[in-house]
């Protein structure tokens, strides 16, 4: 069997490049690598991010950030899908959705530091609402560990989240047929980091601990990349 060509899905309130430290150490190693999904509704993410992986010739080790990995939780059902990897992430149970998991534990800070703004949807007179972090409290709240002038352009470049995404259950749990990694960022101010360790318990995924905010993969690379690199070893 190829090398699985690892595909980076991100999450909420960042885009492709939050990847940006993490990707050179898995080149590094000979392992392709690709990066996207659209942040608009579990559903539409989740078909799309499939559609990626049945056009990639071999085997796919997903890997989803935060609300990346509800994404992953559904997409990776696909055939080619060896493993999944999640980066302080949600590992939803089918029928789930983010709202229902976050809300059986109490709420981080983040909780505390959302923006709402409505854009339109290209129905006449529709309108839908994005979710955004206050760019004020970006770093404390998502990337506490990362520079302070890199997290003040994050800020400002943030890619939102549709906040239907949040009240949407997963409709396949891939976990159930394929195994798993996960990462809990201890210091996590975006996700109660008990709300990750429950996931990935639940899961059965072997699960790493890291001392670091949101963001791990650019605060914590080399860890981040180790985990990955496990799962891409063990299903190889």
């Amino acid at each position: 069997m190829s090398t699985p060509t690892v595909v980076l899905v991100h999450g909420a309130f960042a885009d492709a490049s939050g990847f940006a430290r993490l990707i050179p150490e898995l080149r590094a190693d000979g392992v392709p690598v690709l990066a996207a999904v659209p942040n608009r509704g579990l559903s539409g993410d989740a078909a799309y991010i499939a559609s990626v992986v049945r056009q990639i010739d071999g085997p796919v080790v997903l890997v989803g950030r935060s609300y990346g990995g509800a994404v992953i939780t559904v997409a990776g059902v696909e055939d080619n899908v060896t493993a999944l990897v999640y980066l302080a992430g949600y590992a939803l149970e089918e029928g789930e959705s983010l709202g229902e998991l976050q809300g059986r534990f109490p709420d981080p800070p983040l909780a505390s530091a959302l923006v709402r703004r409505e854009y339109p949807t290209g129905v006449p007179g529709g309108t839908g609402t994005d979710v955004y972090v206050d760019p004020d409290r970006f770093h404390a709240v998502f990337a506490a560990d990362v520079d302070a002038e890199l997290a003040e352009v994050l800020a400002v470049t943030q890619r939102p989240l549709a906040a239907a995404a949040f009240a949407e259950p997963a409709t396949a749990a891939a976990w159930r047929t394929r195994p798993s990694w996960g990462t809990v960022s201890t210091a996590d101010q975006t996700i109660n980091p008990d709300v990750e360790r429950f996931g990935y318990q639940r899961a059965g995924a072997t699960t790493v601990e890291i001392d670091a905010s949101h963001l791990v993969m650019l605060s914590r690379p080399k860890e981040v990349a180790a985990v990955i690199r496990d799962a891409v070893r063990a299903t190889a």
